[in-house]
């Protein structure tokens, strides 16, 4: 069990069984028409997990998130770090302001934010830390997740850089980064599950 970011498919997306997505693309699409924006429709077909294929992003939410917030707090304005840290749904739409939208199996309403604006607050944070090369550039199948349990740790032990000094805040920077990276790069959209 637990939170995971995990990319969303075109069934998904617009599907209304139970674990669909259909509700929140309507009042998305709905909200993105009264803003005078084109609707978000062009979101691609499931991918199976394929390490290494770049093709679908799964990753598990674990480590501690109190320097990654206290990170934000420093190099990030507040409004800034509401947008980074405070979505619920990702898209790779350009939006000038989130979009709050309430869910049905809730009782709270849900943030969804451009994967277009969550991309330079991430890129920002990875500047600040000194992400390494080395961090995966896909998150198939927990990719990230492993990464920073095993290479990372033995990369870090030889490394000076800011990143090491705390792999947990580095994990959510790269978490972050490559979420609204993938977003942009397939067209889909990024949830919490």
């Amino acid at each position: 069990m637990g939170v995971y970011l995990v990319s969303v498919g075109v069934k998904e997306w617009f599907g209304n069984e139970e674990d669909g997505w259909g509700g929140v693309a309507s009042a998305l699409n709905a909200e993105l028409r009264r803003r005078g924006l084109p609707p978000y429709k062009d979101v691609p077909a499931e991918t199976d997990f394929a390490p290494g294929s770049g093709q679908a992003f799964e990753e598990k939410l674990t480590p501690d998130m109190t320097g990654f917030l206290t990170l934000c707090q420093t190099h990030l304005s507040r409004e800034e770090s509401e947008i980074l840290c405070g979505w619920t749904v990702l898209v790779p739409v350009s939006l000038d302001e989130e979009i709050w939208l309430p869910i049905e199996s809730d009782d709270h309403e849900s943030m969804v934010a451009g994967a277009p604006q969550v991309l330079p607050l991430a890129e920002k944070l990875a500047a600040a830390i000194e992400l390494p090369a080395e961090a995966p550039a896909t998150c198939d199948n927990l990719d990230l997740s492993t990464w920073f349990r095993h290479e990372a740790k033995e990369l870090a032990a030889s490394r000076t850089e800011l990143w090491t000094k705390d792999l947990d805040t580095t994990f959510y920077v790269a978490l972050f980064l490559r979420a609204a990276q993938h977003s942009i790069r397939r067209g889909c959209p990024i949830v919490y599950t």
